[in-house]
């Protein structure tokens, strides 16, 4: 599968415990919380806009969780290494649970914003800490097991999240969106209590012989990544939609940001322990797989955002059955990525991701040349295609840089994956929602946006021509997601090895 490298001497044993399955059960209920909390609020904000008011900045209610979630992976990431898995996991527990409680309680829109980003300081903790344990639960063999089964929790909870939330919404109350997550996080708290067992950490020996585990905290990185981070992600998120690219508030942003980007660099190349150490670049396998799994999250923006839309727009689906055009690729990405193991073991890690996200790219070039106005299995084929493809692409490359370092080193690793895979969902929502807007300006012969065209389409107060924009902005959406797919090819191609080295257990 790929080339070994003999493990130090001193590294941590994988993480034990008494009854593994009660850990994993715990883990999948931990990613589920994660996983339904991203789909669950959407189809409430008309009750929750009504209940509290703010329309005008509801969207910070998703964004807000975005940018926390995001800008703290990095932080959990290093701190798992250092201190270990559990205290992170029940802290990020604990802090989301206390959020989920804030927001059932809020009284105005600004409060729940608020609370949802506390949501989201603890759902990152929760995201990049499942992932690493899942990792240390399994030897390489056995981890596309624990792994498919974790996609197949997004997979369900992507499907039935905004159905849960509609009926909670239109059935009881809003707030229940909220406390519906307080049992199933108190289950899973308890299971890791109970059932998570770390051994002693020692040191890794060599020049890096310090125990980690008394290393001090930079907390002062923490800090200026999170800072950095929140304010790039701002400019992004609210670019283009509460002020122009080019205004103030915009060009003031980047400013501060690329100022405070500078300022990580710094601190970060004095710190002992930085919370991004300079390893997770300089070493190949590691910086290919960030870049590559950068490029999917800008890619998935394309189906997420824009094809529900188009079902409904081009294609004249109603809500319900343009979200099965969605949600079919939730079928069998995780089907596909739990039978990867069987390519990957035969051909190596990289050339198994460059198969799927090979694929993926013709998959992705074929949408612009679906018919006119076409039908709904058309597109249906193609996501359910996609997703098989991206199954092969993501799940090979995770696994495959988990395998390349030791137990003190994967948190790190696998919260720096995330980070960029989040951070490229975020530029992709940016970036397509100028070029869909752009084509809409272009054929209409004026200004518009998808959002509002949208609006227009539901109420069947749309002209024809009005339909053939809005495909031609998802077509040139799709055509964007191809050229992403075909970075993350070639990055694959002229920076990853083709051997991953893969440390011995």
């Amino acid at each position: 599968m790929g080339d070994t490298r003999p493990a130090l001497r001193g590294t941590a044993q994988p993480t034990q415990t008494h009854k593994r399955g009660a850990v994993v059960a715990a883990l999948m209920l931990a990613m589920a919380l994660a996983a339904l909390d991203s789909t669950i609020v959407s189809t409430a904000v008309p009750q929750i806009v009504g209940d509290l008011g703010g329309f005008s900045v509801f969207s910070w209610l998703f964004s807000g969780y975005l940018l926390a979630v995001t800008v703290t992976l990095p932080v959990y990431g290093k701190l798992s290494d250092t201190f270990g898995r559990k205290p992170v996991l029940v802290a990020g527990a604990v802090l989301f649970l206390l959020g989920s409680l804030l927001c059932a309680l809020a009284w105005n829109m600004g409060a729940l914003i608020a609370f949802r980003i506390v949501q989201g300081l603890g759902g990152g903790a929760l995201q990049g800490t499942v992932q690493t344990l899942a990792a240390d639960l399994y030897p390489l063999k056995e981890r596309p097991k624990i792994q498919a089964k974790l996609s197949t929790v997004w997979a369900l909870s992507a499907v039935a999240g905004p159905g849960l939330g509609g009926v909670l919404a239109a059935y009881a109350d809003w707030r229940w969106i909220f406390l519906v997550n307080l049992p199933i996080g108190a289950v899973a708290l308890w299971l890791i209590v109970r059932h998570l067992h770390e051994p002693q950490r020692e040191s890794d020996g060599g020049a890096e012989g310090k125990s980690r585990v008394r290393a001090r905290v930079d907390w002062a990185g923490a800090l200026a990544v999170f800072a950095c981070g929140g304010v790039l992600l701002t400019a992004l998120v609210q670019g283009g939609v509460a002020w122009p690219w080019l205004s103030g508030p915009s060009l003031a942003l980047f400013a501060a940001g690329l100022a405070l980007a500078g300022l990580v660099v710094v601190i970060e190349r004095r710190a002992a322990e930085p919370i991004i150490p300079g390893w997770v670049w300089r070493r190949r396998t590691i910086a290919a797989v960030n870049l590559a799994l950068g490029a999917l999250g800008l890619l998935m923006v394309a189906p997420t955002v824009f094809l529900p839309t188009y079902a409904q727009a081009v294609l004249g689906l109603g809500p319900v059955t343009a979200g099965f055009v969605l949600s079919v690729w939730t079928l069998s990405w995780p089907l596909s990525a739990a039978l990867s193991q069987h390519v990957y073991r035969r051909i190596g890690f990289r050339d198994t991701a460059l198969l799927g996200i090979g694929t993926a790219t013709l998959i992705l070039l074929a949408f612009p040349f679906l018919p006119y106005p076409g039908q709904a299995w058309q597109p249906t084929l193609l996501m359910l295609l996609l997703g098989g493809a991206l199954g092969l692409f993501q799940l090979p490359l995770l696994v495959g840089v988990q395998s390349t370092v030791g137990w003190s080193e994967r948190g790190t690793t696998t919260a720096s994956v995330l980070f960029c895979r989040q951070t490229g969902q975020t530029i992709g929502a940016s970036v397509f929602g100028a070029v869909a807007n752009g084509v809409l300006a272009a054929r209409l012969g004026g200004a518009g946006d998808l959002d509002s065209l949208a609006r227009d389409l539901d109420t069947g107060t749309a002209a024809e021509a009005t339909r053939r924009a809005v495909a031609d902005a998802v077509h040139a959406v799709y055509l964007g997601a191809s050229c992403a797919a075909a970075v993350a090819f070639v990055v694959l191609l002229t920076l990853a090895p083709r051997r991953f080295p893969v440390r011995t257990e």
